[in-house]
């Protein structure tokens, strides 16, 4: 027998107003390290100029619907940082670094909205694990 869940991952997201905001803790280097140090440590590569691989289907989204009901949940969700969050001259805007993408597609599932496309970047690069 093989157990299906029928809900999509994104569909089971909850508001960010019913629960309680999680203060993580720092890393340590040790035992929990910062997600840029991690994203080094992937040895990701992207070719200088290319076009991002992350779109948009809506611009908007990410700030009149996912920061209002789920506190943008990208900047959490994305284990390699590549979305944020910034506030310029007053105005919250979302970012897309694509150059620390490592290809895992979190986004392309997890996004509550279903806003962000994930498409393969051009020319092959990305994650490189070269001692696995």
């Amino acid at each position: 027998m093989t157990f299906r869940d029928t809900t999509p991952d994104y569909a089971s997201m909850g508001l960010a107003s019913e629960y309680s905001k999680i203060d993580y803790p720092k890393p340590d280097g040790k035992l929990s390290f910062d997600k840029l140090s991690s994203v080094y440590l992937s040895n990701t590569y992207h070719e200088e100029g290319q076009r991002c691989h992350l779109h948009l289907k809506d611009q908007s989204i990410p700030i009149s619907v996912n920061l209002v009901k789920f506190d943008e949940p990208a900047q959490r969700y994305c284990p390699a940082g590549v979305y944020e969050v910034v506030e310029d001259e007053g105005e919250k805007k979302f970012v897309i670094n694509g150059q620390n993408c490592i290809h895992c597609k979190t986004c392309d599932i997890k996004d509550p909205s279903q806003n962000i496309t994930w498409v393969t970047p051009e020319g092959g690069g990305g994650s490189n694990y070269p001692n696995m």
